[in-house]
């Protein structure tokens, strides 16, 4: 094998060190799909080591993601290297798959004891791991220079796109063989591809041949990332133009706009990393010519990080402060962390005098481990997002930040782990009677929306016409269950039309949950019951401004019939099912979907 610049592609002339990394990546990927069978028959019929939930969740990081330790290392990596990074890698995979298990739900088994942010954070640190590890290795030194990180990262990003490209077709491929042979009434294939005894060994030997065709053929890797780079490059000036008229836009409009889409951080830090990757991509490892354009883009995208991470963490914190913490809140705070580290580092390459953009190697190279350190503590008891947030929740709640009945007690019991369901549990012998009874009725709740505090429905709910105010009775009626509507949990919004629709002098409360309008009249036992339904059809898009400046009304009625006027249109409404028919009442049009 050779230690070429290229990410040590294999040397196609040697042809023992071709037959040796062929075999050990096979192998690799055959071990791996029937490790991953077997996990998922021991789930399935609920056996060992399914039945230790920590140990599972363990075992099954480390089997799904230490191989790909292997299959990249074994052309590159010295084998003491390999051995000892591989070892790594599996104690990080294996810590964090336990605790992710262990901190989650207790009730919860299998796949869904880890959340989606524990399989993202080890497939992350691995991968990051694994591109300071190689070139470390490649050069025989602590920290390599950066075109070797370049070269090396790359090669394996593009191995993994097109080896996943591969494993995909191949089985487009079986998926075709097995509806040709359908139609002549064999079944054999169809049989196969859905016996997972065949799929998770196929799928694993096909991705790891596709990683060492695309090995022993660098110049292929090569190519496709010269061209992804070089129209990756030439979107910068557009992104940099994107963003300097975003942020010169601002002072006309001001920030109430941003804040007023409650996703501006995430918005933000989206922008971020695309003039990340973008400037990345026009410097690339630094040694080839670039257009003066794509240079004075780079310088550009470097200072405008400055101020979009700035903004990002101005939003965060209002909400922060606002609404106290919660886990996707302290994610989004570890991302605006990433993202100063990247507008300091950046905007301090673009205004350096000298060979362009040159700090933006060290930058990149010390983010990486910043990046590392940043994943370990989310996904550890450091910074676990989900502690932190309840902690944070809580004593909101005993300082008075917040009312009890605006308290979110449904996110401890189906949201904030184990600890949150602690956490509910002391809440639940709190000396305020309040507190200890809303965080019973959440702790017995079956639902996430069950357990939603009752104190706040139809909070978002838009009343008409303008003045009307909702009767108390039908505020407070537990809507939970049969009777359950959208509107009438916290947050739920909703249209909603007081009008008397017999003549009774009585209004009923016509409630738009969706695609209907749902009229609802209080029955002799003082509780509020759906009498008639609207047939669903097309409005127009102000139907909501038509609402507010029509006073909804009774039409002239035909002799058997009652029709109402909505935000100026006929609506005709029909019978709900029979065990909620009071009275027929029928009415014409169309309604706000």
């Amino acid at each position: 094998m050779t230690e070429a610049s290229f990410g040590a592609p294999l040397d196609v002339s040697d042809s023992r060190a071709v037959r040796r990394a062929t075999m050990l990546r096979l192998a690799t990927g055959l071990v791996q799909g029937l490790l991953l069978y077997g996990l998922y028959q021991a789930d399935k019929s609920k056996a060992w080591p399914a039945t230790q939930r920590e140990l599972y969740g363990a075992l099954l990081m480390v089997v799904l993601f230490t191989p790909f330790v292997v299959l990249a290392g074994v052309s590159a990596l010295r084998w003491r290297t390999l051995a000892a990074w591989k070892g790594v890698a599996a104690l990080v995979a294996a810590g964090l798959g336990a605790y992710g298990v262990w901190s989650g739900d207790p009730a919860a088994r299998g796949v869904d004891a880890l959340g989606p942010q524990t399989f993202f954070a080890i497939a992350a640190l691995i991968f990051i791991g694994h591109h300071l590890v190689e070139p470390a290795d490649l050069e025989r030194r602590r920290i390599a220079r950066y075109p070797t990180y370049f070269d090396v990262t790359w090669k394996h990003g593009v191995q993994g796109a097109l080896s996943l490209g591969f494993t995909g077709a191949f089985w487009l491929l079986l998926f075709l063989a097995a509806a040709l042979f359908k139609l002549i009434g064999v079944d054999a294939i169809d049989k196969l591809i859905k016996h997972q005894a065949f799929a998770f060994p196929a799928t694993t030997v096909m991705f790891a041949t596709a990683v060492q065709l695309t090995d022993v053929r660098a110049n292929l890797v090569r190519g496709v990332r010269t061209v992804a780079l070089t129209l990756l490059a030439w979107l910068l000036p557009l992104m940099a133009l994107i963003a300097t008229a975003f942020l010169l836009t601002l002072p006309f409009t001001g920030l109430e706009p941003l804040w007023k889409t409650k996703s501006a951080t995430a918005i933000l830090l989206v922008a971020d990393a695309f003039l990340i990757l973008l400037a990345n991509a026009a410097y690339q490892d630094g040694t080839e010519t670039t257009a003066v354009v794509l240079r004075w883009a780079a310088r550009l995208a470097g200072v405008l990080l400055v101020p979009i991470t700035v903004l990002a963490a101005y939003g965060l914190s209002l909400r922060i402060g606002q609404y106290g913490l919660s886990p996707d809140r302290i994610i989004a705070a570890a991302c605006v962390l990433v993202a100063a580290g990247y507008a300091v580092g950046y905007a301090i390459a673009a205004v350096r005098p000298g060979i362009w953009m040159k700090a933006l190697e060290a930058t990149n190279i010390a983010m990486a481990f910043v990046v590392i350190a940043v994943l370990l503590a989310l996904c550890t008891p450091v910074a676990d997002p989900r502690r932190l947030s309840v902690e944070n929740q809580v004593k909101r709640l005993h300082a008075g930040k917040v009312k009890p009945d605006g308290f979110d007690f449904a996110f401890l019991r189906f949201n904030g782990g184990r600890v949150g369901r602690d956490a509910l549990v002391a809440l639940g012998k709190d000396r305020d009677v309040t507190i200890a009874e809303l965080a019973g009725k959440a702790w017995s709740a079956p639902s996430y929306q069950a357990a939603k505090p009752s104190g706040q429905p139809f909070a978002n709910a838009h009343v008409y016409p303008a003045g009307a105010v909702l009767p108390e009775s039908f505020v407070k009626q537990d809507w939970i269950g049969d009777n359950w509507l959208t509107c009438a949990a916290a947050g739920g919004d909703c249209d909603i039309v007081m009008l008397d629709t017999n003549g009774d002098g009585v209004a009923e409360v016509l409630v738009n949950d969706g695609s209907v309008f749902e009229v609802y009249r209080q029955g002799a036992d003082r509780r509020w019951i759906k009498i008639a339904v609207t047939a669903p059809s097309c409005v127009d898009d102000d139907f909501r401004a038509k609402l507010g400046a029509i006073p909804p009304r009774m039409a002239p009625p035909p002799p058997d019939l009652k029709d109402v006027v909505i935000g100026g249109r006929s609506l005709r409404l029909v019978p709900p099912p029979p065990d909620c028919v009071v009275e027929r009442i029928v009415v014409t049009g169309s309604v706000k979907r």
